[in-house]
């Protein structure tokens, strides 16, 4: 029997895709990386998912695992080689259990992150990892990612809303680990060591996730701020006011919202004189809409007279509160209409960042005259998208040119302020080998024993995170 056919004993002919069907699973979403792979696979459970990795392992085929497909950095498309196997995992796609008491839910690898977010609130409860991507990501990406999104400030990324995992090891033996307990310290915690591996660790199947209560009431509005030190100041001041209550807080230059305009007309802009900085700023409360709107107004008032905000807009019912957050979401979409551009997913300390962007900005614009800077991003957590983007006077044949040096441009002076290359987009193909640059030798060394130990055949995801 070939190696196609014992897939097909496994999943059904009909979830062994090739051909016309395999193309869609070969190319990232931002067309940026494409591969080549024997066949695409659908398992429909986490016992059909360890048959398939033990035929792989078995013919040392390697395994690239997909959700979603909205990896920034290539973490879920196959090399070229063409000798790899796509694990789709759109089937694993149950809510298993919500257990109300223990404030949990259990659900595949496969669901989409919208749908947990909609099933916790028919529940009554919050699953608050909120990314513009929620739409199509699935939760074994975000696992696989560590994904952070706007709430982590409040809530933490996927590592702080995971509790258990089942995971498919790379000889197709299943780890049941979906314990939902708060305090379990019975040695290694192979849980973090999944999260955030990318697939090269082990596939995970399924997780035991937090819930949290619905806030009574929520409170957002738009900042307008003339200097990234008073966006600090003002994150300074709303952290020591709300404590806890703070769910999100995002930074955007004002060439940002300029460009969602300009592309979406219809979402319009909240101040009359356009700010160089903008900030989101949301708080969440348990007491209501009263208490909350009290807090909200005193410490933008303290704000106000100590000249850290030019104006502010806040949102006076629901919609209002989408439609800056639409804002805030839809600056992804408008740079990749309005120009080429480079991402970059980085984080320094927030104590650091407007240094960082204004010794960055400065050093983009010496040696690459007209390149276009379009930061936003997670300012609460550190985590900025350091995205820079054509114009006039910087074509995209000049971006293609210096794309290797833009890139180290940035990542050194992330490094440099005691930062990250990746905040939580992952390693994936695009920058693994950016890892030595700024990796010291033992901490590679170490991470690759994990692999080795994990995945001693080398089949789980290759050429992703280490080489």
């Amino acid at each position: 029997m070939s190696f196609l056919s014992s897939l097909a004993e496994v999943v059904g002919q009909k979830n062994v895709l090739t051909g016309e069907e395999l193309a869609p699973y070969l190319t990232d979403w931002r067309n940026m990386a494409t591969g080549a792979a024997q066949c695409a696979v659908k398992p429909g459970s986490t016992e059909e998912v360890a048959a398939v990795v033990k035929l792989c392992a078995g013919a040392g085929v390697p395994v690239v695992t997909q959700g979603g497909n909205t990896s920034l950095v290539g973490g879920a498309t196959p090399d070229a080689s063409g000798n790899a196997v796509i694990l789709v995992t759109a089937r694993l796609n149950k809510i298993r259990v919500i257990d109300p008491d223990n404030a949990t839910i259990t659900v595949e690898s496969g669901l989409i992150l919208q749908n947990l977010q909609e099933a916790a609130r028919n529940a009554g409860f919050l699953f608050p990892l909120s990314l513009a991507a929620e739409g199509s990501c699935t939760i074994g990406g975000n696992l696989a990612t560590n994904a952070g999104g706007t709430q982590v400030l409040r809530y933490g990324n996927m590592r702080e809303l995971t509790l258990g995992l089942e995971v498919v090891c790379a000889d197709g033996e299943i780890w049941n680990g979906l314990r939902g307990l708060r305090k379990d310290n019975t040695g290694y915690d192979l849980r973090d060591l999944f999260i955030g591996s990318e697939g090269t660790l082990g596939i995970i199947t399924a997780a035991t996730l937090k819930l949290f209560p619905q806030p009574a009431a929520k409170c957002t509005a738009m900042l307008a701020l003339s200097s990234v030190e008073n966006a600090v100041a003002v994150l300074r001041r709303a952290r020591k006011a709300f404590d806890t209550a703070l769910t999100g807080y995002e930074l955007m230059a004002g060439v940002c919202l300029d460009m969602v305009h300009g592309c979406f007309p219809q979402q319009k802009l909240p101040f009359a004189e356009k700010p160089v900085w903008y900030a989101l700023l949301e708080i969440s409360d348990s007491e209501g809409e009263e208490h909350a709107r009290g807090m909200f107004e005193a410490m933008l008032g303290e704000s106000f007279e100590a000249g850290e905000i030019d104006d502010a807009v806040i949102a006076e019912n629901i919609q209002q509160s989408k439609d800056l957050w639409h804002l805030r979401e839809s600056i992804t979409l408008a740079q990749a209409q309005a120009v080429k551009s480079i991402k970059h997913d980085i984080s320094v300390p927030v104590s650091r960042i407007a240094d960082f962007i204004a010794t960055t900005d400065a050093a983009c614009r010496t040696r690459f005259p007209g390149l276009l800077n379009m930061t936003f991003g997670h300012l609460g957590d550190g985590n900025l998208h350091y995205n820079v983007g054509t114009s006039e006077r910087f074509t995209a044949a000049d971006m293609a040119r210096d794309y290797d040096a833009i890139y180290n441009l940035v990542h050194d002076a992330a490094h440099a302020y005691a930062g990250s290359i990746s905040a939580e987009h992952g390693i994936g193909s695009f920058k693994v080998d950016e890892m030595p640059r700024y990796k010291a030798p033992r901490e590679l060394e170490l991470m690759r024993r994990i692999k080795v130990a994990f995945d001693p055949g080398n089949i789980l995801n290759p050429g992703k995170v280490l080489r």
